[in-house]
């Protein structure tokens, strides 16, 4: 098992385990997928702050995210 990755949301040191992958067309390419990494209690307020904005590409599990996230 590899080291613990945290969650993004500020001030949050819980083990993450699922990746908000999300794309800011006006900053990035569109291929570009960036990652927060969310743990349980904030999954839903991250991918929904992108959500919001019309970034949001999907929700995976972080053993579902793959070399092109990041």
């Amino acid at each position: 098992m590899g080291p613990m990755l945290s969650c993004s949301a500020k001030a949050c040191r819980a083990r993450a385990t699922h990746g908000v992958v999300w794309n800011n067309p006006k900053v990035h390419q569109p291929e570009r997928r960036k990652v927060w990494l969310a743990c349980p209690d904030h999954r839903e307020s991250l991918s929904s702050f992108v959500a919001l904005r019309g970034f949001l590409i999907e929700v995976l599990p972080i053993d579902q995210l793959g070399e092109q996230d990041g």
